[in-house]
């Protein structure tokens, strides 16, 4: 199993449309949001290119925001992690 970890950006949320797309693909098992954290856990993952998009909501607005991580593991062995940044790109 993989897990897709996304810190959200300050006074942002996940839109519940959002938690219905990704839900709705074929490879997702599970979401959970804690807090400002997205996890989305996957069967597996294979050669294939996959996209996962998440629809985000500001309900605070804030100043000077930080880029978030994504950070991408194997559940059974989180040693191999692989981290990116992202800073709300899009409308």
């Amino acid at each position: 199993m993989v897990i897709i970890e996304v810190s959200l950006l300050s006074g942002f949320i996940m839109t519940s449309r959002s938690r219905m797309l990704l839900e709705n693909g074929t490879i997702v098992k599970k979401i959970e949001v804690k807090a400002n954290v997205v996890y989305i856990y996957l069967e597996k993952l294979n050669d294939e290119s996959q996209t996962f998009i998440l629809q985000l909501e500001q309900v605070i607005q804030m100043k000077n925001l930080k880029p978030a991580t994504i950070k991408i593991y194997d559940y059974y062995q989180p040693g191999g992690l692989q981290i990116c940044s992202h800073s709300g790109v899009g409308s």
